[in-house]
């Protein structure tokens, strides 16, 4: 084998071909809404971090479960990386008619770059939140929140933060 990319070889890669079932494909006995999603602060330095905050609300009958998911993603990179990223996810459990307010933290190195050594550039990213992976069809509706921020800097080597 001498072809060790993973373009076409796994659903990060794919490219616009949607998975058949992707992270967190799943029923639920309830629904969910996510709202209020802040990322503090929207611009940072290159080697910053990123707060998370999203409320999800249970707005169906019964007590149950979610998976919030948040993936990330580069608008501009140097090298190809994955349409988007698994960050952070955690389940939670919410009761009927209640709402939670989450909170999270994306690290500098999970916005690094594989080119020839894990790198992190500036640029803009898109952050997604919600039940499911952005853009995904399930028979059961969830809601996904976008929101996008900013690095400043130069580019530089993650070992250099």
């Amino acid at each position: 084998m001498e072809n060790y990319t993973m373009e076409g070889r796994t659903y990060r890669y794919y490219g616009q071909e949607a998975p058949l079932y992707p992270f967190g494909y799943g029923l639920s006995y309830t629904t969910f809404r996510y709202r209020d999603l802040v990322l503090s602060p929207p611009v940072l330095p290159v080697c910053g971090n990123l707060s998370v905050s999203v409320v999800l609300e249970n707005t169906g009958l019964r007590d149950s479960e979610e998976v919030v998911q948040l993936y990330l993603r580069w608008e501009q990179s140097s090298v190809p990386v994955p349409r988007w990223q698994l960050v952070a996810f955690r389940r939670v459990a919410v009761l009927a008619g209640q709402e939670t307010k989450l909170s999270f933290q994306v690290l500098a190195e999970q916005r690094a770059i594989w080119a020839q050594d894990w790198r992190l550039e500036p640029g803009t990213f898109t952050l997604f939140a919600g039940g499911q992976q952005p853009g995904q069809k399930t028979r059961a509706p969830s809601e996904v929140l976008s929101a996008r921020f900013s690095v400043t800097g130069t580019a530089r080597p993650l070992r250099g933060c």
